[in-house]
């Protein structure tokens, strides 16, 4: 392989994807060059390549050599991550001139046009990693809430025993402080901590707060944006968090964006550091439909209502974003202190509190639109995971938490359960293979699910086993997400949401 002609055939794909002009050519050349200990260049001719949308398959040449060449301590994923991340870097204009671009396209164009390009760009420059996103498997699963989005997440690396322990005689550090902080943007990272050279965000303005948007580097939807505070600080939901909500998507009417809950068990997997996650995605929440309408004496020209979903969710609609932030103020700290034996809530333990509400903002039309999820995060002898949080029965698909993503009706599922459920695909072919499953380290956890499958599917072949599977997949999904509604959707369950209302309504006048 010839290095010189793989680092002209990347700056050929910078130059093409507008990342640089044909000013910055020799600049960006040494650049790389320096990356790769490289003090001279022999001239080479590469053949202009229209099909070539992604540096990843230049890039892994170049790792390659570098692997050859010494220039990898090891030649693993944490390695070459690093690496790769530090060339692409050569190519990301200055934090200065990408908020230019932005602001530029949104003054000439619009939010939308500025958020694709931004978006685009985090995918040339190698921070969205398409790559390792196109592994994940996806599908829909149908269900009586609608069809409900399915992913197996195979985008994010295995963990790296060989990066571990290396990072172990590594000098602790503490910045950035953690993965969100605005002080990534360019970081060089290290074993313990990704590289981020091509890493840039945009300021934006929420209740008089600076804070930033960027996307996921590993992104489970369209336009997937983490908008993130300047500042460290916890999560914390209250009124000033449906007033940035509300705020934000005032000026990126085609986003939704919302927050997970502040509590752990309900809440995202960074607490400290308060952010909200949105993007230019229909979630299959979104499309539900109100089953039950209902009104607030004090906020007439707000409409509310029970959305049909899992999950127990308050819709609320209106032309007014301060009606609408008030409205879910009350309703919040009614929520956070109501309590109701006969459907197993409690606002607190001793001090403890477990109520809490997970926000969602969007736009229709002239309407602001906000949907709020009750959360409680209480646990239990019989549920010490959470009572409202997947049980036992399904932790054979799924036991984390339910955060923002999947409360609105996209599970993100282990990427253990790809391998799983082709091999037990293969079982359920064969009835007398069954028993097998029991002796199978991986499967033995599936066995009742597949018992009941094999009954509820007896003629499953070669073809059809498989995609029955994920059908099957998609139903426990939609029972963990009514494992973790405060309100179930029995008589008793449904009863009890109304009850809440009732006492909402006669407070909020």
């Amino acid at each position: 392989m010839n290095i010189y002609q793989e680092i002209e055939r990347l700056v050929q794909f910078g130059l093409k994807q507008q990342l640089i002009s044909e000013w910055d050519v020799p600049l960006t050349r040494n650049k790389v060059l320096e990356v790769l200990q490289l003090d001279d260049f022999k001239a080479v001719t590469v053949q202009e390549e229209e099909k070539l949308t992604s540096p990843v398959a230049i890039l892994e040449n170049i790792l390659d050599w570098a692997a050859v060449n010494n220039l990898l301590p090891e030649n693993t994923v944490t390695y070459r991550d690093l690496l790769d991340t530090k060339i692409m870097g050569c190519f990301v204009p200055s934090q200065g001139e990408v908020i230019r671009r932005f602001q530029e396209t949104v003054r000439k164009d619009g939010p939308k046009k500025a958020t694709e390009s931004f978006y685009q760009f985090s995918q040339d420059v190698h921070y969205i990693r398409t790559d390792r996103i196109a592994k994940n498997e996806k599908w829909l699963a149908h269900t009586e809430y609608g069809n409900l989005q399915m992913t197996i997440n195979l985008s994010k690396p295995e963990k790296d025993p060989v990066a571990i322990a290396a990072a172990r005689s590594l000098q602790k550090s503490e910045y950035p402080t953690c993965l969100l902080c605005k002080e990534n943007v360019g970081y060089a990272g290290r074993l313990d901590h990704p590289a981020r050279q091509n890493h840039r965000i945009i300021p934006v303005t929420l209740n008089d707060e600076q804070w930033f948007l960027q996307f996921s580097p590993y992104v489970y939807y369209n336009e997937h944006a983490i908008v993130l505070s300047g500042e460290h600080k916890p999560m914390k939901i209250s009124r000033e968090t449906f007033v940035k909500l509300l705020d934000f998507v005032k000026h990126y009417p085609h986003y939704f964006l919302g927050s997970n809950a502040d509590l752990p068990i309900v809440g995202g997997s960074i607490l400290s550091h308060d952010h909200f996650q949105g993007g230019h995605h229909t979630f299959p929440m979104e499309v539900a439909e109100i089953e039950y309408a209902f009104t607030l004496e004090k906020y007439p020209s707000v409409e509310l209502g029970i959305v049909k979903w899992p999950m127990s969710v308050l819709r609320l609609q209106g032309e007014h974003p301060e009606d609408l932030i008030n409205a879910a103020d009350e309703i919040l700290q009614e929520w956070k202190n109501y309590s109701d034996e006969s459907v197993e809530i409690l606002a607190f333990s001793g001090e403890t509190p477990h109520n809490t509400i997970t926000p969602i903002a969007r736009r229709r039309g002239s309407l602001f639109e906000l949907d709020l999820v009750l959360r409680n995060n209480r646990t239990s002898d019989e549920h010490p995971l959470g009572i409202f949080h997947p049980h036992q029965e399904v932790h054979h698909i799924k036991k984390e938490n339910i955060g923002l993503i999947e409360v609105m009706g996209l599970a993100v599922l282990p990427g253990r359960l790809l391998d799983e459920l082709k091999k037990l695909a293969t079982v359920l072919v064969n009835e007398h293979e069954l028993t097998s499953i029991q002796e199978d380290e991986e499967l033995s956890k599936h066995y009742e699910w597949a018992k009941k499958i094999k009954v509820n599917h007896p003629h499953l072949d070669q073809n059809t086993a498989y995609p029955t599977l994920l059908e099957e997949v998609g139903q426990v999904f939609a029972t963990i997400l009514e494992h973790a509604g405060v309100f179930k959707r029995d008589q008793s369950g449904q009863e009890g949401f109304k009850r809440f209302i009732r006492e909402l309504q006669k407070k909020v006048k």
